[in-house]
């Protein structure tokens, strides 16, 4: 079964997947997410997403991301900007595998795309009303790809080395740990936590 939004990058045979193929304002950048980036719920989410028909009739993968969640709760599409699983990259460094025989340069599908419309291949890009932003359908405020992609920066293949992914884990860690301690102090506002006085647990012993 060919699968669309599915691909890798072309030097080193990495899987991707894409959540854009064209950036608005960059006709020659798409904002792809490294699987291998990705931890085992998250993958699953996001292969069961590009699976579903909801995935496959979406112009962009961000569509469909935008009306799902991930295993913890978030919005995908939020969520993979959040955790910056989303990297720009080079249209022409990606190919795109629908199937397993079925090899096709990014940049050469775009420009194909494009002419069989007739418009350009920046105009392929969801754009919002400023003419930058994006708007997946039903998917609330809109989101500015340039926001969603990882700040690290990519290697010159597209994708984030291991030293990149690391810090990433790190910085993840880090802002997880302080929204854990938030979501404590918030709870513990909601509902105090019932100490144990000396005589009860004397009475205990």
């Amino acid at each position: 079964m060919a699968l669309k939004h599915v691909g890798r990058v072309a030097n080193t045979g990495k899987k991707v997947l894409v959540a854009y193929r064209v950036v608005p304002g960059e006709p020659d950048s798409c904002l792809v997410i490294p699987t291998q980036a990705l931890d085992a719920a998250q993958h699953d989410s996001a292969i069961k997403v590009v699976e579903s028909n909801a995935g496959q009739n979406a112009y962009e993968l961000a569509e469909a991301m935008s009306r799902t969640t991930l295993p913890d709760g978030m919005n995908m599409l939020v969520g993979m900007q959040k955790y910056g699983k989303m990297v720009k990259a080079k249209t022409d460094t990606i190919e795109m595998t629908p199937d397993s025989k079925s090899i096709v340069n990014l940049a050469e599908l775009n420009k194909m795309i494009a002419e069989q419309k007739g418009v350009t291949v920046a105009d392929l890009a969801l754009k919002g009303g400023d003419g930058k932003t994006v708007q997946p359908k039903d998917s609330g405020p809109a989101i500015n790809p340039l926001d969603t992609y990882s700040s690290n920066t990519p290697t010159s293949d597209g994708v984030l080395t291991d030293e990149d992914l690391a810090a990433q884990y790190r910085s993840q860690a880090d802002a997880l740990f302080k929204e854990a301690k938030v979501l404590r102090e918030q709870a513990e506002e909601l509902v105090p936590t019932k100490k144990k006085s000396k005589a009860s647990a004397k009475t205990a012993q």
